[in-house]
C-alpha cells in the first residue's frame, strides 16, 4: 500500500510534515517524498488530510462475555476501528468477570480474528469484590496488559496498597474507578443544583475527590503507575497535578464527554447524560480542559459503555450509567479542544495516540519505518453529524450534533479497516 500526499503529524516525535508513506508486509516501509506507485499496490491519495498514528484507547466496554446484546468484540471493534482506533484496552468487568487465565484466553483467542487490535485488562480483585488479589503474574504473563476494577471502587486502602506493589513489580499500570458510594444516594447524575432540580440526592464530587486524593498518597508511596481514570471533578485534577509534582507516577484520563459537556445536559438528555462518575459542572469542565492543556491529565479515553435503548429508556433513578464514545471522540476532541484553542491538533493526537501506547506498553502511537503500519487519515475540517452507529448500541447524547473532524481511512497492521463512504 502507498499513501500519498498526506499531512502526517507525528506526536511521538512532535514532527509534523507531508510525505508519502510505504506500507509493506503490515509494516510502515519507507517515508518519502515523491514514492513511486508498484502497478500491484493500492494507493490511496491523503491530499488535505491528516495522517496520524491509530488512536489507541485504553478504556472500552465491548461487553463480550456476558453481555452480547449491548455489544460484541466484532461490533466494538467496527466501532473502534470507524472512529479511528486501531488499538483498544477492553475492561474486566464482564460476565464472567476476567480474573483468571480461562476467560482472558477466551477474550484474547478470540480477538485475533477482528480487524483492530484488542487487548485486555485484567481485573484486581476476584469477581470485582475488592477482597482478594487476582493472580496477576499468571494473567500478565497470559497476556493482561493491565489491572483494574473498573465499575467499582477497591474501598480498602490496604488491600488496593498491595495490589500497588505488585502492579510495580510486574511493571503494568493499575487503573482505578474512584467513587465513594458512602457518598452517593443516586449515582450517574451530580449532586447539585440538578440533581435537585429533579428531586434527587445524586453524587458529590467528594465521592471521587476523597478516593483520589487517598489514592495519589498510595501511588505516591508504593510507586506504581497509577492511572486515575474518567476524571470529572476540578479538585481531583488539582491533586493529581500536586502529586506528579511530587514525584507519583499518576496519570489521568479524560472522557470527552467529561470535556465537553456539564450535568445541564441531563436536563435535555435524561439517561443519555447520565454517566458514573456523572457529568459535574462548567467549573469542573474548564479544569479537566487545563488539566490537559498542561498535560495533568495526559489520555483521553472514551470509556464507551454501550447499552441498549429499552435500557436507557428506564426513568433515570433506573437507567444504566454510561454512553458510547469510540465513533465521535475524535470529533469531539476537535470541536470541543482544538477548534477553540484550548489544545493543538498536535496535543490532542498524543493524548489519543503516543501517550496511551506508551503507558500500556503497546506497539502503537508512531509513524516511523519499521513500526506497525496502524494509521488513521481524517480531515480536521470536515463538518458531519453523528446519525448512525456500527456499535450495536446506539446511547450517545451527541446524535444530530455538528461536529467538526472526520474520519476518512482507517488502517491496521497495513490493511483498510474503514473506509468512509459519506453519511454519519
Amino acid at each position: 500500500m502507498l499513501i500519498k500526499n498526506g499531512h502526517i503529524i507525528d506526536p511521538a516525535t512532535r514532527r509534523s510534515y507531508t510525505s508519502d508513506i510505504l506500507i509493506r508486509d503490515g509494516l510502515v516501509c519507507n517515508i518519502a517524498d515523491h514514492i513511486d506507485p508498484d502497478n500491484a499496490e493500492t494507493v490511496i491519495d491523503a491530499e488535505g488530510l491528516v495522517i496520524a498514528p491509530g488512536f489507541v484507547d485504553t478504556h472500552v466496554h465491548f461487553r463480550d462475555p456476558g453481555f452480547t446484546y449491548k455489544e460484541t468484540l466484532h461490533t466494538g471493534a467496527l466501532a473502534a476501528a470507524k472512529g479511528g482506533f486501531t488499538s483498544v484496552v477492553c475492561m474486566a468487568n464482564t460476565s464472567p468477570t476476567v480474573d483468571n487465565t480461562d476467560v482472558l484466553n477466551d477474550i484474547l483467542s478470540r480477538s485475533e480474528n477482528e480487524a483492530i487490535r484488542i487487548f485486555q485488562a485484567a481485573s484486581v480483585s476476584h469477581s470485582l469484590r475488592g477482597e482478594q488479589l487476582t493472580d496477576m503474574k499468571a494473567l500478565k504473563e497470559a497476556g493482561a496488559c493491565g489491572f483494574t476494577d473498573d465499575g467499582i471502587p477497591l474501598r480498602n486502602a490496604a488491600f488496593l496498597y498491595s495490589a500497588m506493589e505488585k502492579a510495580r513489580e510486574l511493571g503494568v499500570p493499575l487503573s482505578l474507578h474512584e467513587e465513594d458510594p458512602a457518598f452517593i444516594q443516586n449515582n450517574g447524575i451530580n449532586h447539585g443544583a440538578v440533581s435537585e432540580q429533579l428531586g434527587i440526592y445524586g453524587s458529590p464530587s467528594i465521592a471521587e475527590e476523597s478516593l483520589v486524593a487517598r489514592d495519589c498518597m498510595l501511588a505516591l508511596r508504593s510507586g506504581a503507575c497509577t492511572v486515575i481514570q474518567h476524571i470529572s471533578s476540578g479538585r481531583s485534577v488539582a491533586m493529581v497535578r500536586i502529586f506528579k509534582s511530587l514525584g507519583a507516577d499518576i496519570h489521568a484520563e479524560a472522557t470527552p464527554h467529561h470535556f465537553t459537556l456539564t450535568d445541564e445536559a441531563v436536563l435535555k438528555y435524561g439517561a443519555l447524560a447520565k454517566m458514573n462518575p456523572p457529568l459535574r459542572t462548567e467549573q469542573d469542565r474548564l479544569e479537566i480542559i487545563r488539566g490537559l492543556a498542561d498535560s495533568t491529565i495526559d489520555i483521553i479515553a472514551t470509556d464507551h459503555a454501550p447499552h441498549s435503548q429499552e435500557e436507557k429508556a428506564r426513568p433515570i433513578t433506573a437507567a444504566p450509567s454510561g454512553i458510547i464514545g469510540l465513533e465521535t471522540s475524535l470529533a469531539l476532541g476537535i470541536t470541543s479542544l482544538v477548534r477553540p484553542g484550548h489544545l493543538s491538533l498536535m496535543d490532542l493526537l498524543e493524548k489519543m495516540t503516543v501517550n496511551p501506547a506508551r503507558l500500556y506498553h503497546l506497539p502503537a502511537g508512531s509513524i516511523a519505518p519499521g513500526e506497525n503500519a496502524d494509521l488513521v487519515l481524517f480531515d480536521p475540517t470536515e463538518r458531519w453529524k453523528p446519525q448512525e452507529y456500527v456499535s450495536l448500541s446506539s446511547n450517545s447524547p451527541f446524535t444530530g450534533w455538528e461536529l467538526y473532524g472526520k474520519v476518512k481511512v482507517t488502517i491496521c497492521a497495513g490493511h483498510v479497516v474503514y473506509q468512509d463512504h459519506g453519511g454519519s
